[in-house]
């Protein structure tokens, strides 16, 4: 069953370069993401790219008091989607790479877990760079980044450039079996700081 943003894919194929996806995130890879992120335990959680809010939700169910948590997200279309579905959840409509701006702004230094829903292997180099550096920037050390690729990614050269860049920056990467129902299949990069 394709969603409302699948069928807005299907007639305006722009859609899918701007986001990245045909289709919101099933609920077997929001629990899968938002499992690895270690979210019982973290004090500060950053979402980046919530889209229309799916791994939102997830989080919101797994995260305990007193937990701060904020979303990142460049769409402003995205962004009232997530407020609409997550109404209780803070999310700003400014771009992953300022992470580091908003926790400031909140008086903290560092957060436990980066959640994202981002289209790596849509982002060129340069922009890869950026977001990245601002997720290393913000975790604390021993902090959790998790964030998904598509399976045929792996196989794109930026989906290549992007694992790369991975494991130049984090200690750990851990990367998932396929979540085969997700459309299309998809798999959990687990990253430590």
């Amino acid at each position: 069953m394709i969603d409302r943003l699948g069928e807005l894919a299907i007639r305006r194929p722009a859609i899918v370069r701007e986001t990245g996806a045909v289709a919101s995130s099933s609920q077997g890879l929001a629990e899968l993401i938002t499992d690895l992120a270690s979210l019982d335990s973290a004090k500060v959680v950053i979402e980046l790219g919530p889209g229309t809010g799916v791994f939102t939700e997830k989080i919101l169910e797994k995260i305990r008091e007193p937990c701060i948590f904020f979303a990142l997200e460049i769409n402003l279309r995205f962004v009232d989607a997530t407020r609409l579905r997550c109404p209780q959840c803070k999310v700003f409509h400014d771009s992953a790479a300022h992470a580091r701006k908003h926790l400031n702004a909140l008086g903290i230094q560092h957060c436990d877990a980066v959640v994202s829903g981002l289209p790596w292997a849509a982002f060129p180099e340069s922009v890869q760079d950026e977001i990245l550096d601002a997720v290393v920037d913000a975790l604390t050390p021993g902090g959790t980044f998790v964030t998904f690729a598509y399976l045929h990614s792996v196989l794109l050269r930026r989906g290549k450039m992007f694992r790369k860049k991975l494991y130049s920056r984090f200690s750990q990467i851990e990367r998932t079996p396929t979540v085969w129902r997700n459309m299309p299949p998809a798999f959990v990069y687990r990253a430590i700081r």
